[in-house]
């Protein structure tokens, strides 16, 4: 929530290049209405770091733009959060190229400046990516490759209808509240000053980029990832001098985004409740309650710390997150995401797995099973228990699930 409030502050100061002050508050409010930027934010997710890295990258590449000043070029280093925020320095990049002011641009130090600094601030990265194997743009293209182009191309679709989605909350607002003429949403749409048109190339450039190209290079989008390019919405909606926004326009706006969030703060509980009582996918369900047991049987079977912590890719990481001694998680499926955590070590220090038993079966899986009896296969004999996990809420008792739990002592 401090990255959404730091990126919320960030698009304040954006927006006050572009839009006159009851504007300005009405952008802000339209801003916390987007997903990313109220309950979204709450999630504990690499994506949280976006807001804040896109709207900073967005402010300092536009002034420097316009300033061709060196002290504002040096504001792109959103790639070391995500590489997806490439995307936002491709539409960046296509917003300055087409701008009819690009010479004056591109003969000043500004270009220069930027590139030069964000190679410096990825060099090291780099180096780390090349002797990895370019380890997590593969890991990216095979999790998100598509199989025919008719998928890719109904994926796409859904990207972009997702990422609609999100914003038409604020959009359908605003757009009822100030009862824009023709004239008003042509200047929306194709702004008549560079300033604007900029601002507009790069937010369209951003969203829809990867989604031309998906169907060429087959792989997946994810709507979530259209969220951080929205801070640039609010001054494409609202910039142009023929929208007008009337006081009686202003105050239901503001006063919407106010109310909503002590509103939703007061339907949390029973809104968690029907999650519960719906059920929730067990691993996210018991994570903690897991390391717990986890940590439990480690603690019987050695005086040694726990150093690793497996299982399929969900199980691994979540359990290793709730364990005090903060373990490498090692997804038995998937050994290449922890590409430290090798048999020597694994024998070294041993190690925990713990696997969802399915209702349908006494087992887990067959394949996570033989995983996991390989990764302890140099081992002393380990010790292995069948727990079961029943999440309460309100003191309403959950699903009950049963998991197997290994404990793989150090080889002396």
């Amino acid at each position: 929530m401090v990255y959404a409030a730091l990126g919320l502050w960030i698009a304040w100061r954006l927006f006050a290049r572009f839009l006159d002050p009851d504007k300005r508050v009405v952008a802000l409010a339209c801003l916390t209405l987007v997903p990313y930027f109220n309950f979204l934010g709450l999630r504990f997710d690499h994506n949280a770091v976006l807001g804040a890295l896109w709207a900073a990258t967005a402010l300092c590449f536009i002034r420097s733009y316009e300033t061709r000043s060196a002290t504002w070029a040096a504001g792109a280093a959103a790639m070391l959060g995500k590489y997806w925020s490439i995307m936002l320095l491709a539409g960046l990049a296509v917003a300055a190229i087409v701008d009819t002011r690009r010479a004056i641009y591109f003969r000043s130090a500004a270009p220069w400046v930027t590139i030069a600094v964000g190679a410096l601030l990825l060099a090291p990265h780099g180096v780390w990516l090349v002797t990895h194997d370019f380890l997590p743009i593969t890991y990216a293209l095979d999790t998100h490759s598509a199989k025919t182009f008719g998928q890719t191309m109904a994926n796409a679709a859904s990207y972009l209808a997702g990422g609609i989605g999100y914003v038409a909350a604020p959009v359908i607002l605003v757009l009822a509240l100030t009862r824009p003429s023709g004239a008003a949403l042509a200047d929306t749409l194709l702004p008549r000053t560079p300033e604007r048109r900029f601002v507009a190339v790069a937010f369209l450039a951003t969203l829809v980029i990867l989604a031309v190209f998906a169907p060429v290079f087959k792989y997946d989008l994810n709507p979530i990832w259209t969220m951080s390019d929205f801070v640039l919405l609010p001054v494409v909606l609202l910039s142009s001098p023929a929208i007008a926004l009337s006081r009686r326009a202003v105050v239901p706006i503001v006063a919407f985004a106010v109310a909503l969030p002590p509103v939703m703060l007061a339907a949390a509980p029973a809104i968690a409740l029907a999650a519960h009582l719906r059920g929730v996918d067990p691993p996210l369900a018991h994570a903690e309650l897991l390391a717990r047991q986890v940590e439990q049987l480690w603690r019987r079977t050695t005086d040694r710390p726990l150093r690793i912590v497996g299982g399929d890719f969900g199980i691994a990481n979540m359990t290793a997150f709730y364990l005090p001694e903060q373990p490498s998680p090692f997804p038995v499926l998937e050994p290449e995401t922890a590409p430290w955590v090798t048999p020597e070590l694994i024998a070294r220090d041993g190690a925990a797995m713990a696997c969802h038993l399915y209702p349908d079966q006494h087992d887990c899986t067959i394949v996570i099973k033989r995983a996991m009896d390989k990764a302890i296969a140099r081992n002393p004999p380990p010790r292995r228990v069948e727990v079961t996990i029943t999440r309460s809420y309100l003191g309403i008792p959950g699903k009950p699930e049963r998991y197997l739990i290994i404990a793989a002592p150090p080889r002396p």
